[in-house]
């Protein structure tokens, strides 16, 4: 297997190329998912006025509607006050706004690098959008994975963190602000395991940062962005009422993870794959595991009690309890690939689909977002 060339920066390793060889020798996070049934019906046409939707009910996963169709790719999703969403499209570097059942594009990211995993990844709006107005993005460039935040009104994406390593495969990616209000950012270990266990790289980790891009005060270590280690693709995070983090990763060959993300801990990546680290060991254990033909999960959000995860080769929708409950499929095989999941102002569940990203079986409409409504 050749190896990729790797540069430090001055948090970490940045991969500059990588041979074909090694991405075709090393298995891949989002390997084909196996072959799903292609609709022959028409999309559903998108809805233009939305079910009614009860904050703080519960998503009916009975009642979808389609509330945007004809996507490349979409990655990251996140709302605005106004309740309408922004959409990243992976390859195509494009930022989509999606309202009243239309979609039109409202920025483009330059400089987005899309090849294999990499491209415009996640999205996040600022904690104080109604006075910044701050859009922020994960993408891949040229020679690293970096930071952007932007104004939907033009102008040039200011850089507010760069130098995490990038390769075709593992690059991360989920962004989201936190009930601290700082940002935080899931990496991968792009391809290169040994990252994830050095506290000086930013590869195989949950980053915690100022909306400025500086370590945020209170990090495990003074001036360091890392808040937690032992990773290998983290690509879904979440906040419970009560303020515990999730984290959401994929596993190797074996076992995808749930982890309760807590500051400073380790959570094993490369030296441990799922369960079986022991009450003694330094490392975390997962609270969740699935193999990787069931989950392969990217996105997570939390609706009341219920942790939701969206997974890509396992063309599902988990559902996991905070309480202890047995975790439960839903959706299974009926969309294809699931990528991103999020909760609306309104409480309604938004549903991603990932069929067009090189790995799916195309269906009618792809990619569509779907919507699913909160009843009481």
């Amino acid at each position: 297997m050749s190896t990729a060339t790797r540069t430090k920066t001055r948090w970490g390793t940045a991969i500059i190329a990588a041979s074909a060889a090694f991405l075709a020798a090393c298995s891949s996070d989002e390997a084909a998912a196996p072959a799903a049934p292609v609709t022959t019906s028409a999309a559903p046409a998108p809805s233009v006025s939305a079910a009614p939707s009860a904050t703080g009910g519960t998503p009916d996963l009975g009642a979808p509607e389609t509330v945007a169709t004809g996507l490349e790719a979409p990655w990251g999703l996140a709302f605005l006050p106004d309740g309408s969403a922004l959409v990243a499209e992976r390859d195509s570097g494009e930022v989509l706004q999606v309202k009243d059942g239309r979609k039109k594009k409202v920025f483009e990211v330059p400089g987005v690098s899309a090849a294999g995993e990499g491209g415009l990844l996640g999205l996040a709006v600022a904690a104080d959008y109604a006075r910044t107005e701050w859009v922020y993005a994960y993408y891949t460039a040229e020679d690293d994975n970096r930071i952007v935040r932007f104004k939907l009104g033009g102008g040039r994406p200011e850089v507010i963190f760069d130098g995490i390593g990038k390769a075709g495969i593992h690059n991360g990616g989920r962004i989201a602000f936190g009930p601290d209000k700082m940002l935080y950012v899931g990496t991968g270990d792009a391809g290169d395991g040994t990252a994830s266990q050095d506290a000086d790289d930013t590869n195989g980790k949950i980053l915690r940062l100022t909306p400025d891009g500086k370590p945020a005060p209170g990090n495990p270590e003074a001036g360091s962005p890392v808040y937690s280690l032992g990773h290998r693709n983290v690509q879904g995070l979440a906040w419970a009422e009560d303020g515990t983090m999730y984290g959401i990763e994929f596993g190797q060959n074996r076992f995808d993870e749930v982890n309760k993300i807590e500051p400073g801990r380790n959570y094993g990546w490369p030296e441990v794959e799922g369960k079986g680290k022991g009450k003694n060991s330094k490392y975390v254990e997962p609270i969740v595991t699935w193999t990787t033909d069931e989950a392969s999960p990217s996105g997570a959000a939390i609706a009341g009690d219920t942790l939701y995860v969206a997974a890509l080769r396992g063309q599902r929708l988990w559902t996991v309890p905070l309480d202890g409950g047995e975790p439960k499929a839903e959706l299974s095989e009926r969309y294809g690939r699931l990528r991103t999941v999020a909760v609306a102002p309104d409480g309604a569940l938004w549903l991603t689909t990932s069929n067009t990203d090189g790995r799916g079986d195309v269906q009618d409409g792809d990619d569509k977002i779907l919507r699913f409504p909160a009843r009481r």
